[in-house]
């Protein structure tokens, strides 16, 4: 479990983020939805802790993770898994070498245990007989598949996906949300997910959270938000169908 307390976060003295509350739940996919620059990306950010907040509390389980020092920190990171848009792959590092980057860094498996872990996490995305590929050699579902790889690879306890859907087709798009909340249910991680993409929403929005102008305005599952009477919610969902559908026409 994340929880967020009262967080707040400005840049330059323009408040980004104000009054934040919320807490994503273990087992579930949490999804944070909002319009560009809503300070959606930010907050996931703070809540990794690549940025400083100004106020508040973030708490992984019963740790207040804002107030930890380095190595505090690098302990709760360790328990984290990132899932970066556009998948982030090192375009110099093989298939296998990119996904035992993390087990490189943080763990003290022997060669031989990390090379069976990231053929396991491998084999769990469908990933098969690729780990001497280069990323400039994959198609873009399989980057990602990769990078879930990746994410999985220590086993943690925390998944951040930052627009796992970015240029994918619509098909492989449900493929990846179906394998993101499969994983989610099976290792019991609390899920983040950022992202715009309604087909997302319906499909795996356990828990969302709606992001504007720096206020959460909304909580609450797919299953409600059809039904909601946030204005600036219902102007993000009517939107989005919209331009889904003129996209659509125009191809």
């Amino acid at each position: 479990m994340i929880r967020i307390v009262k967080l707040n976060k400005s840049f330059n003295g323009k408040p980004v983020l104000q009054n934040i509350s919320v807490t994503f739940e273990p087992g579930k996919t949490n999804l944070i939805i909002g319009r560009s620059g809503s300070g959606k990306t930010v907050l996931l950010k703070s809540i990794v802790g690549l940025h400083e907040i100004d106020s508040g509390e973030i708490w992984y389980e019963n740790t207040l993770f804002n107030k930890l020092d380095f190595i505090g920190k690098k302990r709760i990171r360790s328990e984290m898994g990132m899932l970066f848009q556009g998948s982030a792959l090192f375009d110099s590092l093989t298939v296998e070498q990119n996904v035992m980057f993390p087990l490189d860094m943080f763990s003290d498996k022997t060669p031989d245990e990390k090379l069976e872990r990231v053929n396991f996490c491998l084999n769990r995305v469908d990933i098969h007989d690729a780990n001497a590929l280069f990323p400039s050699e994959l198609s873009g579902g399989m980057k990602k598949r990769v990078a879930i790889a990746r994410a999985i690879a220590l086993n943690p306890k925390y998944l951040f996906c930052d627009e796992p859907n970015s240029g994918l087709d619509p098909i492989t798009a449900i493929l990846i949300d179906a394998l993101i909340k499969e994983l989610t249910e099976e290792y019991s991680m609390t899920t983040i997910i950022n992202t715009h993409d309604m087909n997302s929403v319906m499909e795996i929005g356990e828990k969302i959270v709606f992001i504007s102008e720096g206020v959460k305005c909304w909580e609450g599952n797919k299953n409600e938000i059809l039904n909601s009477d946030c204005d600036s919610l219902n102007d993000f969902v009517f939107a989005n169908s919209l331009a889904k559908k003129l996209r659509a026409s125009n191809k």
